[in-house]
């Protein structure tokens, strides 16, 4: 019952966004990886959850691509095609590097968002480090990523939406919590600690 509720405030959090009564309407789904809720009109998430599993896995990634989720429209390959933007991994490989076969599951367009190689490569990518290395001290290290769209709406030739941030909270149950915000642009050289921001949710 608590869950439902959560999803429910999540879902309202994002109405006027959407656009909820005008074809909208967000599509949660869960995995054995991540738990998604998605937007088939932006073609992107707008809030993914993990829990870190895997901070000292070694499968391999080699050969591996995106792939679509049968009965939703997302993303492809088109949209990340002759612009700056990465497919942005949400729910990091990384952090799930037990098996091949949990790595290929976070190789979903459900999972990556259109997300600035300068922000992907850099910053983001040493914050999940940071998460793997608390996932080595805490057996709970849960994150929530919220992929937002509060600019002027602007599309890349593929016709996918490109997100103006991304806002990141990491939690140890019982522990610590941490929240960051990260503008999806050219970033790199910027240290991750400087995204920091006030926690401003209670998970």
């Amino acid at each position: 019952m608590k869950n439902n509720l959560r999803l429910l405030l999540v879902l309202l959090s994002f109405q006027p966004l959407l656009g909820f009564g005008q074809g909208d309407t967000p599509i949660r789904i869960k995995t054995d990886i991540f738990t998604v809720v998605y937007s088939e009109v932006y073609e992107q998430p707008l809030q993914v959850n993990y829990k870190v599993l895997c901070p000292m896995g070694d499968a391999s990634r080699e050969g591996l691509d995106f792939s679509k989720w049968e009965g939703v429209k997302t993303s492809d390959k088109h949209d990340y095609s002759d612009n700056p933007y990465d497919k942005g991994h949400m729910a990091p490989a990384a952090a799930f590097n037990c098996s091949r076969d949990m790595v290929k599951a976070t190789f979903s367009y459900l999972n990556c968002a259109l997300q600035h190689q300068g922000l992907n490569r850099g910053p983001w990518k040493e914050l999940e480090r940071f998460e793997r290395n608390l996932a080595k001290m805490w057996e709970d290290v849960n994150v929530t990523i919220y992929v937002e769209f509060h600019n002027e709406p602007q599309y890349v030739k593929g016709g996918a939406q490109i997100p103006s941030g991304f806002r990141k909270i990491i939690e140890v149950e019982g522990v610590e919590s941490w929240e960051f915000y990260f503008p999806n642009k050219d970033v790199s050289g910027i240290d991750w600690i400087n995204f920091q921001v006030p926690l401003s949710r209670k998970f």
